[in-house]
């Protein structure tokens, strides 16, 4: 494959200039210069039938088919959502597909080489449109190999950090560009309600408001002026997925328009009014009808009450599922004319879309006006990104910005702000001069797994492992390491006992437990995409690892690196110190390793609940108050950990909680102030919430509800005072006909160090 380099590049583009017709002035479309709307129009009005259905259809890499369909049979592509190639159609036929301008959009294309190689394809076109490459770029580009890999979203969350989340999101798109990609399918704005979900660590947690405030930076970090150092967001997926009736991905969600509106809705909204100019829907069927299919999601709801402006694209391969696995079509071409008169308006992937849109609008069932809706759509996107003037990206110069040094020292700042310490009697931080001789084992303890789903193969340079960090941060401690391999299922019986007799000769025994994410290895991942469970227990003989090691009386410690909460009760009642990393990122070991030996104050905080068991689902903070009524018999009614909550090597204390006033009329705002102390001996920040409650309403209300966050560095005795606006939208709910309304009465304002009663500070105020 060819590497266009930017002036062969400029050369493609002015050839194109009078390939088109005698009249090179007349190309308006190809005048950088004239309006974006009117550039559209003129290039509408050119294009072919076939053309413009192409543009609204996505294929797979080449490379990616012909890796796949040396393995891969046509029954395993009816359940694989990860890998595919189109039997009958060889990556030959996607190439010359390409250069006739029938292709729109490839995703799964994993270098710069290939890209630029299907751009070359697509400017000896008729009318050269850009390609636009989408790519799963979750916490960085590391979906592509040589990208920076931060902390997955869960961790990021942790954080409560909008300002990193922002970050991030810039960083992401100069290092999407420098590979000439354009469209990441991120953020993931669902709010995750079940633990058993495999995608919980792809999401920013259970809270709408939180989920809501990170959503929105990442979109206007990739987003930001929609020019060619950006990149397009992808908001998804929508909607109710991360509720399924038994836990498992693209399972039917059953849910009350109420809960949708009130707890589902709110993030995507807020990544709407961000700016957000694509989103995806979701797997699921929701209320019987599926997402693809549901004119109530992608028209009345998304055009038509949020005003969304951007194109809808669907999941994989989920437009053919209305037809094979929903069955609310009988057949393909009924359930792409479902889709697309639903509102759908990119087809994510396959080959006979092409053919059987262009029938279904030559049969008059669907108007060409429909399809120069989506079309308009999805050029005015690839107009807004430059891609006609700068179609390619420099090879010289890619590793310039991918993996620059800025970019891995953010990655190792989000991990330290997202690792969460859950439990310390008094073992943390670690004294090297204390213990000389340390144990490290577990599944996750010297393994890339670290770097979290969504990611490809890294250089061993560029992922710095739990046990290489704790190396580096303390290199005069004896560090004794027993393997027990990456794969928790497969553990060996005699590994454990190794472990466990070294354990014995050793001052402090560090296990490193909890999933395994990679996805080289799909078949045998105990957490991510499609890999969801029915327990939260620790897979394999980890359990019995942490418990022979506790049981030979020596110090220890476990560290999780997972992307959802586990059911960890026993070690969090036995192991005097409990750390949750996460999925930390490429230097996830570093950071874990500086908090352990206390160069770094851990400072975040739980952004889901963690649950005992599985058998406590639902398990949320902001549940109605007669959830616990009857609480359960045997076990505890509360969580193992709840929402908000972390510990930190110091103390702060809350006082003095202040309103403004008493009362707020309905349009108008109420301050809330509350002083923090650092009372340790530490420095640190805090991350202090605030909480409402409407006591009494027509509708039931939750018990609390997250309403604003602060970060606040405080040094050894220092003081702040950190104030909260109250405004009538953290008051608002939906009535009795859902419609949204303030309504008077007592509301109590709760502040404090996690959602636990314990920690918030109450106070009460009358909406009048």
């Amino acid at each position: 494959m060819k590497c266009i380099k930017p002036l062969l590049a400029a050369a493609i583009v002015m050839t194109g200039m009078t390939s088109c017709g005698n009249d090179a002035e007349a190309l308006l479309y190809k005048d950088a210069s004239a309006p974006i709307e009117k550039r559209v129009e003129d290039l509408l009005s050119r294009m072919t039938l076939e053309e413009k259905v192409g543009q609204m259809n996505q294929f797979v890499g080449i490379e990616h088919i012909r890796a796949n369909e040396a393995h891969l049979t046509e029954e395993d592509l009816k359940t694989n959502t990860a890998q595919a190639y189109y039997p009958g159609f060889p990556a030959d036929t996607i190439e010359k597909w390409t250069k006739q301008g029938i292709i729109g959009s490839f995703l799964h294309v994993l270098t710069i080489e290939e890209a630029n190689y299907l751009q070359e394809l697509a400017l000896q076109s008729r009318l050269q449109i850009p390609i636009m490459f989408g790519i799963d770029a979750i916490h960085g580009n590391c979906n592509c190999p040589e990208n920076t890999a931060y902390p997955t979203s869960i961790g990021l969350a942790s954080s409560f950090n909008p300002d990193m989340a922002y970050k991030i999101a810039r960083e992401t798109a100069l290092e999407m560009r420098a590979m000439n990609m354009h469209w990441t399918f991120n953020p993931n704005v669902e709010v995750a309600r079940d633990a058993r979900w495999g995608r919980c660590g792809e999401t920013f947690g259970e809270d709408p408001y939180l989920v809501a405030r990170m959503g929105e930076q990442s979109v206007k970090g990739y987003q930001g002026d929609m020019n060619s150092d950006d990149v397009l967001a992808c908001i998804k997926h929508f909607v109710g997925g991360s509720q399924p009736v038994n836990g498992t991905n693209g399972a039917p969600t059953d849910l009350s328009e109420r809960t949708i509106r009130e707890v589902f809705f709110p993030p995507f909204q807020a990544g709407v009014d961000a700016g957000a100019l694509s989103l995806m829907t979701a797997h699921n069927e929701l209320n019987g009808i599926p997402c693809h299919s549901n004119e109530w999601l992608m028209t009345d709801v998304l055009r038509g009450e949020w005003g969304f402006e951007g194109f809808v694209v669907s999941d994989w391969m989920d437009i053919e599922h209305i037809h094979d696995l929903h069955a609310t079509a009988e057949n393909l071409k009924e359930a792409f004319y479902q889709s697309i008169m639903a509102g759908m308006d990119l087809h994510m992937h396959g080959v006979h879309w092409n053919e059987l849109v262009c029938e279904l609008v030559r049969e008059g069932r669907i108007p060409e006006s429909r399809i120069d809706e989506s079309v308009r759509r999805i050029l005015g996107i690839k107009f807004r990104l430059g891609l006609f003037e700068q179609p390619f990206a420099d090879p010289a110069t890619t590793m310039d910005v991918r993996l620059c040094p800025e970019h891995r020292q953010t990655a190792l700042e989000a991990a330290r702000q997202g690792i969460v310490l859950l439990k310390n009697d008094g073992i943390l931080p670690l004294d090297a001069r204390k213990y000389k001789k340390v144990l490290v084992t577990g599944i996750n303890a010297d393994d890339h797994n670290i770097l979290g789903d969504w990611t490809a193969k890294q250089k061993p340079e560029n992922c710095v492992t739990i046990l290489e960090g704790l190396k580096m941060v303390a290199p005069q401690t004896d560090f004794v390491f027993v393997d027990q391999g990456w794969d928790p299922q497969s553990m060996s019986q005699a590994k454990v006992n190794e472990a466990v007799a070294k354990a014995k000769t050793c001052d402090l025994n560090i296990i490193v437990a909890g999933e395994h994410m990679f996805r080289d290895n799909w078949s045998r991942r105990t957490c991510g995409e499609d890999t969801d469970r029915s327990s939260l227990d620790l897979v394999g003989l980890q359990q019995e690892l942490i418990e022979r090691i506790y049981a030979t009386g020596k110090p220890v410690m476990v560290v999780l690196v997972t992307g959802r909460p586990l059911g960890v009760e026993w070690v969090a009642e036995h192991v005097p110190a409990l750390l949750n990393a996460w999925e930390p990122g490429m230097y996830g070991g570093q950071a874990v390793a500086e908090i352990l030996y206390g160069k770094v104050n851990p400072s975040a905080k739980l952004p889901i609940t963690m649950p005992r068991t599985a058998g406590q689902i639902q398990m949320i903070y902001n549940h109605k108050p007669s959830q616990y009524f009857h609480p359960y018999v045997v076990t505890p009614s509360t969580p193992l950990y709840p929402f908000g909550y972390g510990l930190s090597y110091t103390e702060y204390e809350y006082s003095d909680l202040v309103l403004s006033s008493d009362k707020m009329v309905s349009d108008g705002s109420l301050k809330v102030s509350v002083k923090v102390t650092n009372s340790g001996s530490v420095a640190g920040c805090e991350i202090v919430q605030m909480y409402l409650r409407d006591c009494y309403s027509q509708v039931t209300r939750p018990v609390k509800e997250l309403k604003d966050f602060a970060r606040v560095d405080l040094e050894p005795g220092e003081s702040k005072v950190v104030e909260f606006t109250v405004t009538p939208d953290k008051l608002m709910f939906l009535d009795k006909n859902l419609k949204p309304i303030v309504e008077p009465g007592e509301f109590v304002v709760m502040v404090g160090a996690s959602s636990a009663d314990e920690d918030l500070l109450k106070a009460s105020f009358v909406v009048e």
